[in-house]
């Protein structure tokens, strides 16, 4: 029987494991965290294993030799550029098959009077250093510090992150607590964004250019209505398959069709 690796932590790659749960190739998904392990609902499965814990480059590539490997599909976040890197590489060193499932673009009103674009994290910061009003920041915990450049920070900035124990606490080291740490788990509705937009009167809101799955659409819609400016680190462009076509390549790859 085949074995299939895939990198998660998203919505496509636990879409794909339930693609390929109780079909005829062995699959294993690696999360990088327990958040990501309970995000995966195939204990039930007879085909698919999780593993749990961030992987270097070498270590990838030891697991890839150790596991016998046939094929690697990389279906890890947009923005988990370094991951994705180390993957590849690996796969290259091993001499592993290897696919990317990319994100699937949406189509929406980036040239509005109230739209920011910006390349990075510290770029985003930089403009909202010239600027006043509340911030209410969703681009995730990993980079939060960087916001704290910003004067009044404590005062302004608003964190939303995942209600993990490491992002939560990571938030608190940083000095976001209280009203100005909201630890919940997305994506939102259009109504909730809204909501959360006008209880903390904010007038800008950072966000990462995440894709459907990610809610950007509804981030787009709700900053709009609440006449926030909406500041969007742009995705890096990417080479792949998006996931109906990563699907169809593994149905035909593994002969399941």
């Amino acid at each position: 029987m085949k074995r299939i690796l895939i990198f998660s932590g998203t919505t496509e790659g636990r879409e794909l494991a339930e693609f390929l749960r109780n079909r005829q190739v062995d699959v294993i998904v690696s999360v990088a965290t327990e958040y990501g392990r309970d995000c995966m609902d195939v204990e039930s499965s007879s085909n698919v294993s999780v593993r749990t814990g961030r992987m270097d480059e070498a270590q990838i590539r030891q697991f890839l030799t150790t596991q016998k490997i046939d094929l690697v599909v990389d279906a890890t976040h947009p923005f988990a550029a370094e991951v994705t890197k180390n993957v590849e590489q690996a796969c290259r060193m091993a001499g592993t098959e290897y696919i990317r499932c990319v994100r699937e673009r949406q189509n929406w009103d980036d040239k509005g009077e109230r739209v920011v674009r910006v390349e990075s994290v510290p770029e985003a910061v930089e403009y909202l250093q010239n600027t006043t009003g509340n911030v209410l920041i969703a681009t995730g915990s990993k980079e939060l510090k960087e916001y704290t450049r910003i004067a009044g920070c404590k005062e302004r900035c608003y964190a939303r992150v995942l209600s993990t124990q490491v992002s939560v606490e990571e938030s608190i080291r940083l000095g976001f607590e209280g009203k100005h740490l909201i630890a919940m788990q997305g994506p939102f509705s259009k109504e909730l964004n809204l909501a959360m937009l006008r209880a903390l009167d904010a007038r800008y809101f950072v966000t990462k250019e995440s894709g459907k799955s990610g809610g950007f659409l509804e981030k787009v819609q709700a900053a709009e209505e609440a006449k926030a400016v909406l500041v969007v680190v742009g995705r890096p462009f990417e080479v792949g398959k998006i996931l109906k076509e990563t699907k169809k390549f593994l149905e035909i790859w593994a002969g399941l069709c």
